[in-house]
């Protein structure tokens, strides 16, 4: 069974619904993908309920659709989705970083400079997922440090429907300098305590990131 350690504790619908999302987030499955239940319950060593239960998980969360006489596939990435996740995480993350300048504390500042200092060695790499981590590990410091744990589940919950969005980004290295600099610029703000500049940044850190996916996205569908 190629299902994960960590969930031996969670119901098998669970198991399986985190399996696939997985796999959909990654990119294992792709867009337009058909998920033939028969197939997934001989390939995850499960029943064909389990798989049910999570492909109707996973529609409610616009990542799988339904298709009348085809069934389940994987939702393909639309600029409609793309913009209304985009949207939201603007507003959520302009609220974490105001509240970050006026919540975060030495030790969280200095886990924030890392976090930068971290990310401009994952661009080194060249290693897209290793670049997707760091940028994600920089994000969430300021995120934790609001205290807030309802904008904590909001803004996790959007960065995994994201993370399709963030390959798609990072693919493009002529991203990676900017991002850098955005980051300097949020660490800057947030050292100052300046609100308006932090907001400023965040809106056109978010703005920059959503450009550059639909330049991705029109690209590869030429």
């Amino acid at each position: 069974m190629s299902m994960m350690n960590d969930d031996e504790y969670l119901p098998l619908r669970d198991v399986v619904f985190n399996t696939l999302r997985q796999e959909i987030l990654t990119g294992k499955l792709k867009p337009g993908e058909r998920l033939m239940e028969i197939h997934l319950a001989d390939k995850l060593g499960v029943s064909r309920t389990p798989i049910r239960e999570a492909i109707r998980k996973l529609e409610l969360e616009g990542l799988v659709i339904m298709i009348p006489r085809r069934g389940a596939e994987v939702a393909q990435i639309t600029l409609k989705s793309l913009e209304d996740v985009m949207e939201v995480r603007r507003a959520l993350d302009v609220l974490a970083i105001e509240l970050a300048c006026e919540r975060m504390d030495e030790e969280a500042m200095s886990s924030l400079f890392h976090a930068y200092e971290n990310f401009a060695v994952a661009v080194k790499t060249r290693d897209t997922r290793k670049i997707a981590a760091a940028d994600v590990a920089f994000h969430d410091i300021i995120v934790q440090s609001t205290g807030n744990a309802r904008l904590i589940q909001l803004v996790s919950n959007l960065s995994e429907q994201m993370y399709r969005y963030r390959f798609e980004y990072l693919k493009d290295a002529t991203s990676h300098e900017m991002l850098q600099r955005e980051h300097k610029e949020m660490y800057e703000s947030i050292m100052r305590k300046d609100k308006v500049s932090a907001a400023g940044v965040v809106r056109k850190h978010i703005d920059n990131q959503q450009e550059a996916i639909i330049r991705q996205l029109q690209l590869e569908t030429r």
